[in-house]
């Protein structure tokens, strides 16, 4: 399989949020059709819901993880700590190579949003903001985690 890192990090700059931009470039490979995943995908962008709470990149990663190697039995213990396993794994190598997963952190802001309108994407926004390298960043450790065996 060829690399979608340049695919996740184009679709950002097309204008989907981050979440959607790593979750949907690789949905398919576990089944999922676009619509579907963007759609899914698309609270999580700005730190759930523009919260500025974990970087929607990751909780991307995350859902990705759980559509691979997800846990469906409520009783089974051993899945849903693989799963949670994996999950903080990806999130370490995420906060080893930007230093948080808190996107307040990643973008150097204090709090919460107030609004919940979306930042207007302009030049000067894909100049100021690191989240082109880091849907990129999300989008590496995906194929490195998830799709070894796919590749």
């Amino acid at each position: 399989m060829l690399s979608r890192v340049e695919q996740a990090a184009a679709a950002f700059e097309e204008g989907y949020t981050c979440a959607q931009s790593v979750f949907a470039t690789y949905a398919d490979l576990f089944g999922m059709d676009r619509e579907t995943a963007l759609k899914l995908s698309s609270p999580m962008g700005g730190g759930i819901g523009r919260m500025r709470e974990v970087c929607g990149a990751v909780s991307a990663m995350a859902l990705l993880a759980g559509l691979k190697e997800g846990n469906t039995d409520p009783a089974n213990e051993e899945g849903k700590e693989r799963i949670y396993l994996l999950t903080r794994q990806m999130a370490d190598k995420f906060r080893e190579q930007n230093g948080t997963i808190i996107c307040r952190e990643l973008l150097g802001i204090e709090g919460m949003e107030e609004s919940a309108k979306p930042s207007r994407r302009t030049k000067e926004y894909y100049q100021e903001r690191p989240c082109t390298r880091l849907v990129a960043s999300a989008a590496r450790i995906v194929e490195e985690m998830l799709l070894e065996e796919i590749n």
